[in-house]
């Protein structure tokens, strides 16, 4: 990977490679089962298994997990909302429950700049329900009107909290 004022990014060669051979097999680049859905799930899962591997002190299929103790117990299919639209990943599971993701919490449902949206649709006057049903034609996923709501909740909650905090002295 290369840096850039942005931090690092792929590859040129490699990123015109995948997008050579997604046109080459009729994948699209955007959209249901399109090439960045699939790298974004390849690089989600990835990343699971990592902190799943740092959590067990072991890799996947290493005999040293065969010990007795905590080890891995199949996956968990979620999906996620992202800025390229649902991906459905498999999040691995461990025997006594006691592995918690960072990169997709438990019971997270969207990833980066969705809940900005939520906000930002909440702000321009938009009720749940209408979020609900712009979403899901925008980016082809569910988000209930519940969800929407404890997303707003939660940023209602911070601003009055900010609001209310005493002020410094400025004289």
């Amino acid at each position: 990977m290369d840096e850039h004022a942005g931090g690092p990014v792929l590859d040129e060669g490699f990123a015109r490679e995948l997008v050579h051979r997604a046109r080459a097999e009729g994948v699209n680049l955007v959209g249901p089962g399109g090439l960045l859905g699939g790298l974004t799930k390849q690089v989600l899962e990835t990343a699971l298994e990592a902190e799943m591997s740092e959590h067990l002190g072991c890799d996947a299929n290493d005999p040293v997990g065969r010990n007795g103790e905590n080890s891995r117990n199949g996956v968990r299919t979620k999906t996620v909302v992202t800025d390229v639209g649902a991906v459905s990943i498999d999040v691995p599971r461990d025997r006594d429950g006691t592995f918690t993701p960072v990169i997709v919490k438990k019971r997270q449902r969207g990833l980066t700049g969705m809940d900005n949206i939520v906000l930002s649709l909440t702000a321009k006057g938009l009720t749940s329900g209408e979020i609900s049903a712009h979403l899901a034609e925008i980016y082809d996923t569910s988000v209930s009107k519940e969800t929407i709501s404890r997303i707003t909740d939660q940023i209602v909650d911070v601003m009055v909290e900010r609001q209310n905090r005493p002020l410094d002295r400025v004289w």
